[in-house]
């Protein structure tokens, strides 16, 4: 059986448009439960939107940025080069435990679970690589049309038929030892599922 390397629909947008989505990394972050001192997963992390503002917010505690995208991860590297705790990882997100050192207390996945062609097995590796009572947050778009979901005057984000809804997001998670602990809103067409390991 072939993995494919990239999860599907899950491309890097623009800078521009990617940041009048997300003008605050760092609230979104708050809001699934990212607190300081905690040792964190930026799980496909692109160009580092999110990894920055998680490496301050975290401080002293260690974050580590996956991506399998040499380039983007290169882009992530630059944006963290001052922050001492940040730990780039070139590798699949499928093989998570086996490339950090040790378990960590929060992972952290946006705009990406949509795409993954086998949800819960993604589900397992994150747990593998979670402390006992870890959490796991998933940010995802919303089930609306994607001409609903526009960005500086376009139509943004994954086909409408990728999208899910956050009991879909539960089943495909909660099976691989989680336990949905709350859903919150986190922009204009997102909402945030966060699981604790069981």
């Amino acid at each position: 059986m072939t993995r494919d390397a990239r999860f599907h629909a899950t491309l890097m947008p623009d800078k521009d448009w990617w940041q009048a989505l997300w003008p605050d990394p760092e609230k979104v972050l708050r809001s699934v439960g990212i607190e300081p001192d905690m040792n964190v997963v930026d799980l496909c992390c692109g160009d580092g939107h999110f990894t920055r503002p998680l490496c301050q917010l975290v401080h002293p505690g260690e974050t580590w940025a996956l991506d399998l995208d040499a380039s983007l991860l290169e882009q992530a590297e630059q944006g963290c080069r001052d922050n001492p705790n940040f730990h780039a990882i070139l590798g699949d997100a499928r093989e998570l435990a086996e490339q950090i050192t040790e378990p960590v207390d929060f992972v952290f996945i946006a705009n990406t679970f949509h795409g993954v062609p086998d949800k819960t097995g993604l589900a397992r590796a994150v747990h593998r690589a979670l402390k006992p009572g870890g959490r796991f947050a998933v940010i995802n778009w919303h089930r609306r049309p994607r001409e609903q979901t526009t960005v500086l005057g376009q139509p943004r984000g994954p086909d409408t038929e990728l999208r899910m809804e956050p009991d879909e997001v539960r089943q495909a998670v909660e099976v691989a030892g989680f336990r949905l602990e709350k859903v919150v809103e986190v922009g204009p067409y997102h909402y945030g599922a966060v699981f604790r390991k069981v």
